[in-house]
């Protein structure tokens, strides 16, 4: 599922410490991952070939860091806007996940910041690992949560995670399905008791076909704060979340601008998670 990664790298932050990690999982083990730095364009010739000097040793450094096999891994060094380059390399070489570093910006402070990971994640409907810089520790990856409701963009996560899981000894899955309250949606297809919830029991038969343990949990209450909360308190070491994109046809190649000023859940759980969030999207 996962074959080809970018790892988008700025020098700075988690996301080689990331790639390490996810180099313990044989699924990744198998993948073939590109390397990127981008280099913003200059005003002049001679700052130009500086910055391209700099960011050729950027990469060497990550590509050396990184102690990746060298028939799967593709250094690679562009010029241009960070945003849009990542988003342009992701489809040319068919990227199956973008792992980013992020500086943690909500709403509308990513907008007026420049924040590359939120307009990329915005504008790319592929998988993508948002690492905070330097605001946690990173873990080797055996605890997993995924936020689980009807949707495709969830089942797609719960796959990935499954897809991470299934060789790595001792991992456990936290399925969660949180509502804002069980009073107030009567018609949802949610109960107090994880157990009786069909969207977790539906989950947890799929994690019992590869015998990955897991663990169900239904909380009531402001689903961005209790999936934070609940993956402190059980340690998770990442957050497996879908984010539908509603929005027409049409508008699919600008950012969204209501998504990222109001209060998504993917917004609220990239910003405050205390480990790693994987994001997948599917068209909703």
């Amino acid at each position: 599922m996962i074959e080809k990664i970018l790892l988008a790298d700025s020098g700075i932050g988690n996301t080689e410490a990331m790639m390490k990690v996810l180099m313990d999982i044989p699924l990744i083990q198998r993948a073939a991952v590109t390397v990127l730095h981008v280099v913003p364009s200059q005003v002049s010739a001679e700052a130009m070939a500086a910055k391209w000097e700099e960011g050729g040793r950027t990469l060497a450094t990550a590509i050396t860091k990184l102690n990746l096999d060298p028939s799967r891994v593709n250094a690679m060094l562009r010029e241009g806007d960070p945003k849009d380059v990542v988003v342009q390399v992701a489809d040319e070489i068919d990227a199956s996940l973008i792992i980013m570093g992020s500086r943690g910006l909500q709403g509308l402070k990513a907008i007026l910041e420049n924040s590359v990971s939120q307009y990329v994640f915005q504008l790319s409907s592929r998988p993508m690992l948002l690492v905070k810089d330097d605001l946690y520790t990173i873990r080797p990856i055996k605890r997993v949560m995924v936020a689980m409701d009807k949707s495709d963009s969830a089942k797609e996560g719960l796959n990935i995670a499954i897809s991470l899981l299934r060789d790595v000894k001792g991992s456990e899955l936290t399925l969660v399905h949180t509502v804002s309250s069980l009073k107030a949606k009567p018609f949802d297809v949610a109960s107090a008791d994880p157990s009786k919830d069909p969207i977790l029991t539906a989950a947890a038969s799929e994690a019992q076909k590869y015998s990955i343990g897991y663990k169900l949990v239904a909380p009531e209450g402001k689903p961005g704060q209790r999936i934070c909360q609940l993956a402190d308190e059980r340690n998770i070491d990442l957050i497996v979340l879908g984010s539908p994109d509603r929005r027409p046809s049409i508008a699919k190649g600008l950012p969204d601008l209501d998504r990222l000023v109001g209060e998504s859940l993917s917004d609220y759980v990239r910003v405050y998670a205390p480990c790693p969030v994987l994001l997948t999207r599917m068209a909703g």
